[in-house]
């Protein structure tokens, strides 16, 4: 039980976090000019990686867990797809993380505001794949799946 309450609350958590990051703030990052969208984007982006990946990783195995106490398969399905955000971070994102990042990038350029909408889209990935898992691990606990 204990398992189950620990893998809703990191997916809530997540989940929320990350829809919020994509419907509130970034979308107000972007409504700035981009030399201040990618001067803000940096420490955002440390804060908010230590958090959510933290949140994925430990949501993941407690899911992970709870399958293995024979909880069902759409446990398994949320816990996968909470745990498939760290690898779709780290191969498919954190190419455009570090550019933003990189001091060598002028931040008023067309790249940077490429690179910011490019993140967007992204990140809003990892927000689908975390409520998707919040969901799944909600209907779980209600007993309604």
């Amino acid at each position: 039980m204990l398992l189950d309450f620990i893998a809703l609350l990191c997916a809530g958590l997540f989940a929320g976090a990350a829809i919020y990051v994509t419907f509130v703030e970034h979308p107000a990052r972007l409504a700035c000019d981009s030399e201040v969208a990618v001067t803000q984007f940096g420490p955002s982006y440390r804060r908010g990686a230590i958090m959510q990946g933290s949140l994925a990783a430990v949501g993941c195995l407690a899911a992970l867990a709870t399958w293995v106490q024979g909880r069902g398969g759409l446990v398994l399905v949320a816990g996968v797809l909470l745990g498939a955000v760290i690898p779709f971070t780290l191969v498919v994102i954190l190419p455009t993380n570090r550019r933003l990042l990189d001091p060598a990038l002028d931040p008023r350029s067309d790249e940077a505001a490429d690179l910011l909408a490019r993140w967007g889209a992204l990140h809003a990935v990892r927000s689908f794949a975390g409520g998707a898992a919040f969901l799944l691990l909600a209907l779980h606990a209600l007993g309604t799946i």
